[in-house]
């Protein structure tokens, strides 16, 4: 007789709303203000569960990582389909300034996230997040470097650096008009950049 199919499944769809929850709650009330009752309530999992899945609030931080991760990976997949790269870049502005009244109330996900972490004393997950952020900046150079501009990841860290200053203003100031004004002045210094 071999298991069913269906407690596999349910294991496994537990471990993803777990893994949903922990990207959400982490980006909503910090790394060190959320406990994993926070996650099990939001994931609809009873708490004691979310130990057989993971052992440690740093499991669910990996986690979260790995959301942050995946949302990156399909993000710049559908822009990979757009046959311009200015026009990817420039619908990656756009899926930022969509998302401006949730980086008013919290800023960055992947961002604030690589701040908190940064103050902690082990040091090993803050240099996960960063690997996050290099996929993004690798991401935007090969744009930039199809669009045959010099320099593509100095144009790369510009682009990034100006969307988490927007993310970050927009959030102490609680203010998402910030990122459709800032959105719209990338968009434009997209259009002004032109190969040699």
């Amino acid at each position: 007789m071999t298991d069913s199919p269906k407690p596999r499944a349910r294991a496994a769809d537990k471990r993803r709303r777990l893994t949903t929850a922990a990207a959400r709650v982490l980006h909503e009330q910090g790394v060190e203000r959320t406990t994993l009752a926070d996650i099990a309530r939001v994931a609809d999992v009873p708490v004691g569960n979310v130990y057989y899945y993971f052992k440690t609030k740093d499991e669910l931080v990996q986690a979260a990582l790995s959301e942050h991760s995946a949302n990156l990976e399909e993000l710049t997949r559908e822009l990979d389909r757009l046959p311009n790269p200015r026009d990817r870049l420039k619908a990656l502005i756009v899926a930022w300034v969509d998302q401006r009244d949730i980086a008013a109330r919290y800023g960055c996900p992947t961002g604030t996230l690589a701040v908190e972490l940064d103050k902690r004393a082990d040091g090993t997950l803050d240099a996960e997040v960063g690997t996050v952020i290099r996929r993004l900046l690798d991401w935007a150079g090969d744009q930039f470097r199809a669009l045959g501009l010099p320099d593509p990841e100095d144009l790369a860290v510009t682009l990034v650096s100006a969307y988490q200053g927007m993310s970050l203003l927009a959030n102490a100031l609680r203010d998402p008009d910030i990122m459709i004004r800032e959105g719209a002045r990338l968009a434009r210094w997209l259009d002004s950049l032109r190969a040699p």
